[in-house]
C-alpha cells in the first residue's frame, strides 16, 4: 500500500470563499415543491448552498481567498516557493488555473506550479502533493488552492443534483522547517471501475457538446456512491491511524469530505469516532467538492484551530468521483490565520484571466 510521512510542515493557516449569492430551501420548494425540499433537506442536512452567478469562476474565488490568506499571514507574494491548484472546474480547457493565479496573486516567475484535476479527495490529493513537493526541495512555502463551481454542471431541473452541490474555493498555507513532531501521513486509494457512477461525460474530447454553448450535466448514482465510501473509506482511515501509531481518540478533529451528513455520521462511528469529534459544516453550503474540508476547517473550527495551545492532531479524509479516496493525518502547530469570506463580486479579471 502506497503511503507518505512527511516531517516539518506545518498547517499556516485556511481561508475558503465562497459566492454571496445563494440558494436556500425555500428557493428550492419553489421549483421541486415544498414536501421534496424538506425530504432532501433532512435526508441531506443541507439546507443553503452558495452558487457562483454567470462569470465567477474558481479562479476569482481563488484569488480572493488566496489574497485574503496572504495578507492575514503577512506573507509577501515573493515569499511563496510553490503554487498547488487543484479543481475540475478551470477557468479555460488551456491553460490551466495555476499560471493564471500566479500572475493575478503576483508570485515570482521561479515559483513551481502544478494543476491537479482532482474532486472529492482533491484536498488531501493537494495537500499530499504540496507537503511532498516541499519536503523534496529547498522551498519553505506552499500555497494550494482547491475548490470548484460545480453549480455550472447542474441541470435546472435534475432534483438529484440541484439540492446537493456548492461552489466554494479554499487557499491553504504550508510552510517547511519545522522538527519531526510536526508531520504529516497520507495513504491514497483508487478504484476507476467507479468512474459510471459520478461524472459528467460530456463537453471534453470524448464527447463535445454541439457548439459547446454550456458544460455537460452532472450525473449521481447515490446508492453506488453511499455504497463505495462504506466499503472503502473506514479501512482507509483506520490506514492513516496506523501509519502514525495513533487510535482513534488521539484524534482532535475528523474531518471528512462533507457530502452528506448521515453518511459523515455513519463512518465517524464506524470508523470509532465520537460525535464531539466529527466536524459538520455542510448545511450552509452543501457539497463542495474539493474544497469541503478547509470550509469546514474555516466555518467551523477557526477558533480551537488557531487558539490551540498545544499542536492540533487531525485526520482528514476525501472520497468521492473516479473512485477515489484520500486520508491524511497531520500534527501540526496552531494556526495562524482561519476564516471564511464571501465573494460579492469577482476581482477584476483584467491581468490572466484569459490566455
Amino acid at each position: 500500500m502506497l503511503h507518505s510521512r512527511l516531517a516539518g510542515i506545518n498547517l499556516r493557516g485556511v481561508v475558503a470563499a465562497v459566492p454571496a449569492n445563494s440558494e436556500d430551501t425555500d428557493a428550492l420548494a419553489a421549483s421541486l415543491g415544498r414536501d421534496m425540499a424538506d425530504k432532501i433537506a433532512a435526508a441531506t442536512g443541507i439546507r443553503t448552498r452558495h452558487l457562483a452567478p454567470p462569470g465567477v469562476t474558481a479562479c476569482d474565488l481563488g484569488q480572493a481567498a488566496a489574497r485574503e490568506l496572504l495578507d492575514g499571514l503577512g506573507w509577501t507574494p515573493e515569499s511563496v516557493d510553490l503554487l498547488v491548484v487543484v479543481t475540475q472546474t478551470p477557468d479555460h480547457p488551456l491553460p490551466g488555473n495555476a499560471p493564471l493565479l500566479q500572475h493575478r496573486l503576483g508570485l515570482r516567475n521561479h515559483c513551481g506550479t502544478l494543476d491537479i484535476n482532482s474532486g472529492c479527495s482533491g484536498f488531501v490529493d493537494g495537500l499530499w502533493t504540496a507537503a511532498s513537493l516541499l519536503a523534496g526541495s529547498n522551498g519553505q512555502r506552499a500555497l494550494l488552492i482547491v475548490g470548484d463551481t460545480t453549480s455550472q454542471f447542474v441541470a435546472e431541473g435534475d432534483r438529484n443534483t440541484r439540492p446537493l452541490f456548492g461552489d466554494a474555493v479554499a487557499a491553504i498555507a504550508l510552510e517547511g522547517g519545522a522538527g519531526d513532531d510536526i508531520f504529516i501521513g497520507v495513504i491514497p486509494g483508487v478504484d476507476g471501475s467507479g468512474a459510471p457512477y459520478l461524472n459528467v461525460l460530456d463537453g471534453a474530447a470524448r464527447k463535445r457538446l454541439p457548439g459547446q454553448a454550456r458544460f455537460g450535466s452532472i450525473f449521481m448514482d447515490g446508492p453506488q456512491v453511499f455504497a463505495f465510501t462504506l466499503r472503502q473509506v473506514p479501512k482507509n482511515i483506520a490506514a492513516a491511524l496506523a501509519l502514525v501509531g495513533w487510535s482513534a481518540d488521539e484524534v482532535d478533529h475528523l474531518i471528512l469530505h462533507q457530502a452528506n451528513e448521515s453518511m459523515i455520521r455513519h463512518l465517524a462511528n464506524k470508523s470509532g469516532f465520537t460525535p464531539q469529534q466529527m466536524v459538520l459544516a455542510l448545511a450552509g453550503f452543501g457539497n463542495t467538492s474539493s474544497a469541503s474540508i478547509p470550509l469546514a476547517m474555516a466555518s467551523a473550527l477557526a477558533e480551537p484551530l488557531t487558539a490551540a495551545s498545544r499542536p492540533v492532531q487531525l485526520l482528514m479524509s476525501g472520497f468521492g468521483v473516479g473512485w477515489r479516496w484520500a486520508s491524511a493525518v497531520w500534527r501540526s502547530e496552531a494556526l495562524q490565520y482561519c476564516r471564511k469570506i464571501e465573494v460579492a463580486t469577482p476581482d477584476d479579471p483584467q491581468p490572466g484571466s484569459a490566455p
